[in-house]
């Protein structure tokens, strides 16, 4: 008997000490017991905030084991009765938010997070919400409501905290585009969301000229001296603060002047020349050297000559003769070569410019990404440009997503019907209504379906294919499916857009380089005087022209990746690499004309 009484009392002693830890552990920053503990502690409460704290933890613990159902019944049956407390009532926002994203969306989330200003809540509470607020308009694509998050969670951290939290920002800010920062840098109720902006459009502005980035940069911290990157700028903008920049006065380019691939480089001569003579510096000497007899005695000619840069050559197999050369040598003349080869070891001084195939579906890639699409399905042309561009698109898109992009390939002509179909699931639609006539006689009316769960279409081929590939595509989505949003890239672009053929394409979103996107006098006139170029020689023109522009820019923007120059041919910036990136401009065609997004 006596044993069974000490076997109780340890019992009893053991079951009190439990108990005593569980009361401790109410704080709602986390629940680190399962929800039976916290539902069995709220029913013994007396005091209604504290039960109210333990159905709180107990939605907690059932939301972090994925039960939402019962974390929502709990939230639901205590939300008329619960205590008039801030701390509470956040709570209860709070994960009522985590569970409409687990089962609706992060917009359905937004919607709910949203907490009075006039509540005064603990500094975990604060944080907790701007980190989650954050992360949910990274998921929605909102990059300028991220940073405006991010900045004011950096409020409610420890100093050792918000470097991390800093470098974020200033990696989200980076991609943007100065007219969309400059568009949100006035926001007087957040003022280090403000700085951000602010400092982001100073470096971009004027990361070109270091004299007038290091004196707006000064102002900058003098009325911003509490800043956390007045106290510590960012390291890339450090790094351009003291690149120096290429200021050669004597240019060479290097190009086929004469030979079979003349034509090819003499839209790109000529852009260069026309480069020059609107806004170049006159002190400036460019000469053209031919690579036609020997691609080495033009980069020799050329140093003999006293080139400090050179632009050049074109041709692969030019480019990559000098790259060996230039390897070998302890330093080199600056460069910008004008196109770019799978393999080359990055040099300081050396740089890739190319309308890249593979570099506009990487871009698109990141347009439907930013446009919300889930489920692409590209349809490309069965050859090496498609090959090459679809596995760039995939590779971006598994990048960006995690996911991997569904790929059908084409055949030329009649071929091109089968593997829409095949793509689309009419086939097997089509096989399933056969066999239900075959089973329920022919009288059956019936009528095909398309898949559903795409929700945009990649179009990767030639202004011809796609005279075909989008009646195809039109009329073998079924009645009973919503028509998806259609891309495609610049290599589809008809070069007469007649009324017909445009009207054929409505609805069609297609990239391009900024320049053929916006007619301007420059277009019209250099359609007047180069009547007989077609579309790729245009942009052909306009990459010699921008390549000039790059020349006194190249060393800064390698500094400062989140730079981008406004080109001709696209938003351009510099990868660590050398090679420079080209975001395009997009169009759709809309009553058979093709207007700007």
């Amino acid at each position: 008997m006596i044993f069974s009484v000490l076997l109780v009392g340890c019992a009893t002693e053991q079951q009190r000490k439990q108990r005593e830890y569980v009361e401790i552990s109410t704080s709602l920053v986390a629940a680190e017991h399962p929800a039976k503990i916290y539902l069995t502690e709220a029913k013994n409460s007396s005091l209604p905030e504290k039960r109210d704290r333990y159905l709180l933890l107990a939605a907690h613990a059932y939301i972090n084991n994925g039960n939402v159902n019962s974390a929502t019944s709990i939230l639901t049956s205590m939300q008329k009765s619960m205590v008039n407390v801030p701390t509470l009532q956040a709570e209860h926002i709070y994960l009522r938010a985590r569970i409409a994203e687990k089962t609706t969306s992060p917009e359905a989330a937004l919607e709910i997070l949203q907490y009075p200003p006039h509540w005064q809540l603990p500094r975990w509470q604060m944080a907790s919400y701007h980190q989650y607020k954050a992360k949910l308009y990274k998921n929605t694509q909102q990059s300028i409501d991220q940073v405006k998050q991010l900045s004011l969670l950096s409020n409610y951290l420890p100093k050792s905290e918000t470097t991390a939290v800093n470098n974020v920002i200033w990696s989200i800010l980076q991609p943007l585009q100065e007219e969309t920062i400059q568009s949100f840098m006035r926001d007087p109720s957040n003022p280090i969301f403000a700085g951000w902006l602010q400092l982001t459009y100073i470096a971009k502005h004027y990361a070109v000229e270091p004299t007038q980035l290091v004196r707006y940069l000064g102002e900058w911290q003098r009325n911003n001296p509490y800043h956390p990157a007045a106290i510590k700028l960012p390291a890339d903008l450090e790094k351009a603060l003291s690149a120096k920049p290429f200021r050669p006065q004597n240019i060479a380019v290097l190009l086929p002047l004469t030979g079979p691939r003349a034509v090819v480089a003499e839209p790109i001569r000529q852009g260069i020349i026309a480069s020059y003579l609107s806004e170049y510096d006159n002190n400036v000497a460019i000469n053209f050297y031919d690579t036609q007899l020997g691609v080495v005695a033009a980069y020799n000619e050329a140093v003999t000559q006293g080139a400090e840069f050179i632009i050049g050559p074109l041709l692969p197999n030019e480019v990559e003769e000098l790259q060996k050369i230039n390897d070998k040598q302890k330093s080199t003349i600056p460069q910008l070569y004008l196109n770019q080869t799978e393999h080359f070891n990055p040099q300081p001084n050396q740089f890739y410019f190319s309308l890249s195939p593979a570099q506009e579906a990487s871009d698109a890639a990141h347009k439907l990404f930013s446009d919300g699409v889930k489920l692409p399905l590209l349809l490309a042309s069965n050859d090496p440009i498609g090959k090459r561009m679809a596995e760039s698109f995939k590779q971006t898109w598994l990048t960006l997503t995690s996911d991997n992009a569904e790929v059908h390939y084409y055949d030329p002509g009649d071929q091109i019907k089968v593997a829409v179909q095949e793509a689309l699931g009419v086939n097997d639609s089509q096989a399933r209504i056969s066999r239900m006539r075959d089973l329920l006689g022919s009288r059956l009316e019936s009528d095909f379906r398309s898949r559903q769960d795409i929700d945009a279409i990649y179009m990767i081929s030639g202004s011809q294919d796609l005279a075909l590939l989008k009646p195809f595509l039109d009329v073998n989505f079924s009645v009973f499916s919503e028509p998806v949003a259609l891309y495609t890239t610049s290599r589809s672009r008809l070069e007469t857009e007649s009324t017909q053929a445009a009207q054929d394409l409505n609805n069609l979103m297609i990239s391009d380089i900024p320049w053929l996107m916006r007619p301007s006098s420059e277009t019209q006139m250099v359609s007047e005087l180069w009547s007989s170029w077609n579309n790729s020689q245009k942009r052909l023109y306009v990459m010699g022209f921008d390549s000039l522009e790059l020349v006194n820019r190249l060393a800064q923007m390698r500094a400062f990746p989140g730079y981008q120059f406004m080109g001709r041919s696209g938003a351009l910036s510099v990868k660590s690499n050398g090679i420079i990136e080209r975001q395009l401009s997009w169009g759709q065609y809309t009553q058979g004309q093709l207007k700007p997004l």
